[in-house]
């Protein structure tokens, strides 16, 4: 059943839209899809738009119209901190700003767990933790969810802050098999997003319910989000592979190799 009329998602065509696009028809009548890259051919209810999120005029013809928003669009990992302040910063502005304009009153926004990275793994955190950057591109998060707070605080435009684990189709790594997250579990954590009565401005962890958990999304329960997937089904994929050293920055910080990592620009 159709939880609002037209649903946009930015970043449609990277790699967690391409999982979720299918699933999201049962929540929207009409599907507005956005991104730089080719989103391929239009499905049933669906509306392909090319749009750079750096173009605020374009952008709030994007989101003219939409009941709410799922902003995936911008660079999804470390980059060049031009690059990363141009596309994940400003273009995030520009977003919130389109929404406050057209009416656009539910937004997700696609933060990540780098805005924490510098917590080591056996530090359990909630929304409460202070944010520990580990990254430019965890800056750049973080910014987004300062913003998203400013425009729920003043604007009255609803956020779901949801800190993104690894929403792929299996873990690449032994530190994924913590971080984890199926895309049924972003699409349930979404029809909770749309379906409920109030949401305000709340930070959810996006991981699955894994063995190993860093997270506590206790906060944030009043969503009535429950993950039904786990990493357990892919136990014994790294068995193979020699033991991690414990001293190694990236296994210490639960931010992993973004911790480790210089300054990209170097």
């Amino acid at each position: 059943m159709a939880l609002v009329n037209r649903l946009l998602m930015t970043g449609a065509a990277g790699g967690i839209g391409k999982q979720i696009r299918e699933g999201l028809r049962d929540f929207a009548t009409h599907l507005r899809l956005s991104d730089i890259a080719d989103l391929g051919v239009a499905g049933p209810g669906e509306e392909l738009v090319d749009c750079d999120i750096t173009d605020a005029e374009a952008l709030r013809a994007l989101v003219k119209g939409c009941d709410a928003i799922l902003h995936f669009g911008g660079i999804s990992t470390e980059d060049r901190a031009d690059l990363i302040h141009r596309i994940n910063i400003e273009g995030s502005y520009h977003l919130y700003e389109a929404a406050r304009k057209e009416g656009a009153r539910r937004i997700l926004f696609a933060s990540s767990n780098h805005v924490t990275g510098f917590h080591p793994r056996e530090t359990r955190l909630t929304a409460s933790s202070p944010i520990r950057p580990d990254s430019n591109y965890g800056v750049s998060k973080a910014y987004g969810e300062a913003l998203a707070r400013l425009y729920w605080d003043k604007y009255g435009v609803e956020t779901l802050i949801v800190r993104i684990g690894s929403c792929f189709p299996e873990p690449k790594d032994r530190r994924m098999m913590a971080t984890w997250m199926s895309a049924g579990d972003m699409l349930r954590l979404i029809e909770r997003m749309l379906a409920a009565p109030r949401l305000g401005c709340p930070i959810v962890y996006g991981v699955s319910d894994n063995d190993e958990s860093w997270w506590d999304n206790s906060e944030a329960a009043y969503l009535g989000w429950r993950p039904k997937d786990s990493s357990r089904q892919f136990a014994g994929m790294f068995d193979h592979l020699p033991p991690e050293n414990p001293t190694d920055p990236a296994v210490v910080w639960q931010g992993g190799g973004f911790a480790k990592a210089g300054h990209f620009d170097d």
